[in-house]
């Protein structure tokens, strides 16, 4: 599919199973828990080392314990391919680093 393709809910559905994030509107929405202050801010550090390579940057919230994630592809006003992947690799480092899916 092209990387500027906008995706609807039902698009996204089984590429999200089983990750944090879930289709909301025009953009993915994830939550990581840690257990502090610092662990947030190591895995909100990797994030930004992923995204950089990937070129595709999330809109991020970040607290004690708690880090929230935004993606939505501001180029086409909604959720692409590169949403997805970006999600999934925010999944896989916050699983790495002992996050864990929060609220």
């Amino acid at each position: 599919m092209d990387a500027r393709t906008i995706l609807s809910p039902a698009d996204t559905a089984g590429d999200l199973a089983g990750t944090a994030f879930t289709h909301v509107g025009e953009h993915l929405a994830g939550v990581f828990r840690t257990a502090d202050f610092a662990t947030a801010v190591r895995l909100l550090d990797e994030v930004a080392v992923v995204a950089d390579e990937l070129n595709h940057h999330p809109d991020v919230r970040l607290g004690w314990g708690r880090v929230e994630f935004e993606l939505t592809s501001h180029d086409v006003g909604g959720v692409t391919s590169r949403d997805v992947a970006l999600a999934r690799r925010i999944g896989e480092i916050a699983a790495e680093q002992g996050a864990r899916p929060g609220s």
